[in-house]
């Protein structure tokens, strides 16, 4: 299977239309008071000069188009309408307000991320609902759980696309690659992960599921787990036959067994070869993730050991 990252189409935004302008003291009446009787207006008191400004204002337009003309977003330069930015004793910028009914309902001051801007217009506006992003997240978390890898691979791509540096995304792909056996396609994704989130909890997360996937290889044959059974059954203390045992169950997809082995070494002999046991179940608990219905009731029980 084709690495598919960075191929799909995220398609453009929609164009801002009448949603978001810019406006003067002069027609404040019209574009925030009056427009604001037909649907909630957010007005952005700005400056050219200021940074956090910058930041705001380009995710203020983005989740308002998103929004879908539940919204409109009006722009206000206050360096040249410093008269309603008076008015409306603008302390410090960016500042914004919500008008509903001719009236400021709400507002907020300063650069905030966009989860918190999307909860504030969707309390002003009343249910946006979820961003592209967010659903496209939905919809691939949704395809893996039904075991189709390959629409849940063509999702997170797509999710790239609108987000580059989405953890998400690049552990979504790197997983579903790691389901389908595509082990090189899936390092080639690891590859591409940027810096500012290779130490990201989702990015170690896929990586010890590619690298575990790396290491069982092939299934084990019965015959092999049945030899190690017999071996560990003559020497029940010999850790590394124990160890070696849970290893081939692991590939054989028997993971209930593997982890007892594992547990019981670290209970009788948690020194083992450099606290080997322990350190595999932690590989294991970031490689299935924390919704792993068995990660959960491990990691408590490896947990008690540690505190015995």
């Amino acid at each position: 299977m084709e690495t598919i990252i960075g191929g799909a189409d995220s398609g453009a935004a929609p164009a801002a239309g009448d949603l978001i302008k810019d406006t003067d003291t002069r027609n404040f009446m019209a574009d925030v008071v009056e427009a604001s009787r037909e649907q909630p207006v957010l007005v952005d008191f700005w400056a050219p000069w200021c940074g956090p400004c910058k930041q705001l204002t380009p995710i203020l337009e983005k989740v308002v188009q998103q929004a879908g003309g539940k919204v409109k977003l009006v722009k206000i330069n206050v360096d040249e309408n410093q008269q309603i930015a008076q008015q409306m004793r603008i302390q410090s910028i960016p500042a914004v307000f919500a008008f509903q009914d001719g009236q400021p309902v709400d507002g907020f001051m300063g650069a905030l991320p966009e989860s918190q801007i999307r909860e504030f217009i969707d309390r002003i506006a009343g249910g946006i609902g979820p961003s592209p992003a967010e659903q496209l997240i939905e919809a691939a978390s949704a395809a893996r759980e039904e075991g189709d890898f390959a629409t849940a691979a063509r999702a997170y791509a797509q999710l790239l696309q609108e987000q580059p540096e989405s953890p998400e995304g690049f552990a979504g792909l790197i997983r579903c690659y790691v389901e389908l056996g595509e082990l090189d396609a899936a390092q080639e994704v690891l590859d591409q992960v940027p810096v500012a989130i290779s130490l990201h909890g989702e990015i170690s997360g896929a990586k010890a599921a590619l690298d575990l996937a790396r290491n069982t290889g092939d299934p084990a044959g019965s015959e092999e787990v049945d030899r190690l059974q017999a071996e560990l059954d003559g020497k029940p203390s010999d850790s590394q036959v124990r160890y070696d045992l849970a290893e081939a169950l692991l590939s054989a997809g028997r993971r209930e067994e593997a982890v007892e082995h594992l547990l019981h070494i670290f209970e009788h002999d948690r020194e083992w070869n450099e606290d080997a046991a322990r350190k595999k179940l932690v590989q294991l608990f970031e490689a299935w993730g924390p919704k792993d219905p068995l990660t959960r009731p491990t990691r408590r029980r490896l947990s008690a050991l540690l505190l015995s």
